[in-house]
Parts: C-alpha cells; sequence; structure tokens
C-alpha cells in the first residue's frame, strides 16, 4: 500500500464521528473526562490522606480542591486533545501522519499538565516519560529498525539495580523515598554507618510468651553459629541464615502483596464462584512475585557477603556486582513497565545529582514540556494501538467513555502505521448531511467489494 503525505478528510470523518460538531465533540469527551477523573481521583486521594494520617484542617481546606484540580487536569488533557485535532485540520487542510495524534496532543498536554500541582508535575513525567519510551520502542520494533533483544527487560533490570544498590551503598548517594524503600528490601545491614542497636530492656511476661521467647531466642542462637565475616553487619545471624531470612521476609512481602491486588476480584464473585477464594491463596502469580523478591535479596545478601570473605574487605563497589546478579531474579516476573519505570526513576536521580554536581544544566519547566511531548508520543499511538501498551489503551477508553475506539481507522491505514489492525475493519456510520463527496466515493468502493 502506498503511503500518504496528507488526507483531505474532514474531522468529523475521522476523528469524532460520534458528532459532527466539533464544539459539541469537545464538549461531550471533556464532561466524560471529568466524570471519569473524579471517579478515580476522589478516593485516591481520600486513601492516601487517611494512610498519611492527616489532621483535619486538610480534609477541611486541601482535600476537595486537590480533588477537584487533578479531575480538571485529566479533564482538560481529553478535552484539549479534541479542541486542537480540529484547529489543526483546518489550519492544515487535512490530516497528515502526525497531526492527528503528536500534533493535537501536544498543546493540550502542556495546557492541561499547567493545571495540574506542581508536586504532582514531576510524578507524572516520569510515568508518561517511561510509557512514551516504551512506546517508541514498540514502534520502531514494528517498522524493522530495531531488532528486540531476547530477555532485554531483564537485563536493563540487572543494569539498573547494579547502580541503584551502588548509590544506596554510597554516603548521600539516595535520599528520600528511594532510600527509605531499598533500606526495607535490602535491610539496614547493608548501609555501612548502620551501627548495631542494644538489646532492649526485658519486660515481665507470662509464662506462655515466656516459651515463645524462649523458642525464639533458640532459633536465633542457632543463626548465629557458622561462618560470619568480620566485615559483616548482620551482627546477630550467620552469612547463610542472613540470606535465607532474607529470602523468606521478601517472598513473604511479595505473595501477601499479590493476594491482596487480587482481593476484590475474588469477593466479587466470592457466591458466584466459592472456589476463587482458594485459587486466591495458590495463584501462580502470587508465587512468582514472591520468587522475585525474595531471590532479589538473597542473591544480593550472597553476593555481598562472598565478596566480603574472599577480599576481606567491605566495598561499597561490592553493590555493583551484588546488584547486578540479584537483578537475575526479574527471570521468575518479567515486566518490561518495572524495568523501564525503574530506569526512568535512575536517570532522574542520575541527572539531579549532575545539576547539583554543577556537571548538567538545570531546565525550568522541564518537567511540564517532557509530560506533553511524551503524552504526544502516547497519543500518536493511539493511531496504531498494536504499539500502546494494553492497560494505558484501556485506560484511554475509560476516559474517554470509549470514544476513541469510535475513530475511522481504516482511513488512517494510509499512513502504513496499520492503525486498523485490532479492529476488524470497522467502518463508523456517519450522517450523510455532513460528509464530503470524497468520503462518499470511498464509503460506497468499500460497500461494493
Amino acid at each position: 500500500m502506498a503511503v500518504l503525505s496528507k488526507i483531505p478528510h474532514s474531522c468529523y470523518e475521522i476523528g469524532h464521528t460520534w458528532n459532527p460538531s466539533c464544539v459539541q465533540s469537545a464538549l461531550e469527551v471533556t464532561r466524560g473526562a471529568l466524570e471519569v477523573s473524579f471517579k478515580i481521583y476522589a478516593p485516591l486521594y481520600l486513601i492516601a490522606a487517611i494512610l498519611r494520617k492527616r489532621n483535619k484542617d486538610y480534609y477541611k481546606k486541601r482535600l476537595v480542591p486537590e480533588i477537584l484540580l487533578s479531575t480538571t487536569f485529566l479533564g482538560a488533557n481529553g478535552g484539549l486533545y479534541i479542541v486542537f485535532f480540529c484547529i489543526l485540520r483546518k489550519l492544515l487542510g487535512g490530516f497528515n501522519s502526525w497531526s492527528a495524534g503528536f500534533g493535537a496532543a501536544l498543546p493540550a498536554s502542556y495546557i492541561a499538565i499547567l493545571i495540574e500541582r506542581k508536586s504532582r508535575r514531576g510524578l507524572l513525567t516520569i510515568y508518561m516519560t517511561n510509557l512514551a519510551t516504551e512506546t517508541l520502542f514498540r514502534m520502531a520494533v514494528t517498522r524493522g529498525i530495531i531488532n528486540p533483544l531476547k530477555h532485554g527487560e531483564v537485563l536493563l533490570f540487572c543494569i539498573t539495580a547494579s547502580l541503584y544498590m551502588f548509590f544506596f551503598r554510597c554516603k548521600d548517594g539516595l535520599n528520600g523515598f528511594a532510600f527509605s524503600a531499598l533500606k526495607f528490601i535490602a535491610g539496614k545491614e547493608e548501609i555501612p554507618n548502620h551501627a548495631l542497636v542494644g538489646p532492649s530492656e526485658q519486660d515481665s511476661h507470662t509464662p506462655v510468651e515466656m516459651e515463645i521467647r524462649a523458642l525464639i531466642s533458640f532459633f536465633f542462637s542457632r543463626c548465629k553459629r557458622g561462618p560470619r565475616h568480620r566485615c559483616c553487619r548482620h551482627y546477630h545471624d550467620n552469612c547463610v541464615s542472613y540470606c535465607v531470612k532474607g529470602f523468606v521476609r521478601m517472598f513473604s512481602v511479595g505473595y501477601l502483596i499479590q493476594c491482596c491486588l487480587k482481593v476484590p476480584s475474588a469477593f466479587r464473585q466470592m457466591f458466584s464462584k466459592p472456589s476463587r477464594l482458594l485459587s486466591l491463596l495458590y495463584n501462580k502469580d502470587n508465587f512468582q512475585l514472591g520468587a522475585f523478591l525474595g531471590s532479589f535479596v538473597s542473591i544480593y545478601k550472597g553476593t555481598s557477603c562472598l565478596l566480603r570473605w574472599v577480599r576481606d574487605v567491605d566495598d561499597e563497589f561490592h553493590a555493583l556486582i551484588a546488584g547486578f546478579l540479584a537483578g537475575t531474579s526479574m527471570f521468575f516476573y518479567k515486566s518490561t513497565s518495572i524495568s523501564m519505570y525503574l530506569f526512568s526513576k535512575l536517570v532522574e536521580t542520575m541527572y539531579f545529582k549532575g545539576i547539583e554536581a554543577g556537571r548538567f544544566p538545570y531546565f525550568p519547566h522541564a518537567d511540564t514540556v517532557l509530560y506533553a511531548i511524551s503524552t504526544a508520543i502516547c497519543f500518536q499511538a493511539v493511531m496504531e494501538v498494536q504499539n500502546l501498551r494494553p492497560s494505558y489503551w484501556k485506560f484511554l477508553l475509560r476516559l474517554t467513555q470509549g470514544r476513541f475506539a469510535m475513530m475511522n481507522r481504516q482511513v488512517l491505514d494510509v499512513f502504513g502505521t496499520q492503525a486498523s489492525k485490532d479492529f476488524g475493519g470497522v467502518i463508523p456510520k456517519l450522517d450523510p448531511l455532513h460528509i464530503t463527496t470524497l468520503w462518499s466515493v470511498l464509503a460506497g468502493q468499500h460497500s461494493g467489494c
């Protein structure tokens, strides 16, 4: 099929096929997006406020404005896309391969992100940049520009984990949430400057409690027996039990996380399919996430201990090797999304460290520009849905109440993107009073085939 540079159809024939009016179409998308956005943000912000133990002033003065602001941001992003979709059609006299997606979404996303609170722009930018990078990669693979690397997501995670664990071991390498998360996963024993905490004073206990404490004390005394290098800071365990306990702990965390995520869907089917409750406990995904987290910690700790024994020194460079080997744990739970997100956060961390060191320039409003570009790339992929992350496509359908699926993708096939590949050749029914002569001819040819 020949690839055309421009198609002359109207925005009604290509985009808002559910309504011939540009204004009404934009208003309908905005209204639907606002409704869906409010349903997303209202419970999300309320739960976040409860978990963070916000005071009464927050609930009275800040909660509702923050919900409305984020709702307006997301609603505006959807509605403004239709506005600029129609404006570009009138300015260009048709649609190019980029105008229907990237061109319309770029200004719409930039204006929309300015509505959102500054404190949330960075997080939104990281998410969309991660998604856009993944989308660009899929586009390049589809076009034959690059060949996908087997187990590429695992290799990327290995490199990312290696650098993350190195920064974790370095003084002032990480701070904030990243440091706290790695401290929870790897344990404070892997922090070079962590101090030994003395035993707490014992209180009076009942006989049953004393027996339990005696059993625990016996277990820990067994763990203390065995080899432990003088540089190792796991003072209560030998190296073997230190690794085993790390695996059991994080395996349990991963297993419980997956169980909790499946609880809502399982309870919805509790009366119709009671067996679903049992599958909740024995689901394969639960064990995969547990194995991923457990093996990551045990491999990292085991490698760190081994390197201390071999080199007879504790060095932060050990974390590079231990982190890389621990990254192979992703074979248990392969996820391109996790790899890309952590890599994006790593790049952000290294960039800000470069700014602090005076090696990288600081660009004001870089987060808003990057968000707009990333979102525009993802909207471009709406014209070739097979290259868009399925979860994000479902989110867009929900946000627009299914209207994105009503676009006339048969006509967009002329750009060589296989826009109608997953839509079964469906052509929307248009009002004959609002279509051009060219569309009438093309529609007649298609119906006669």
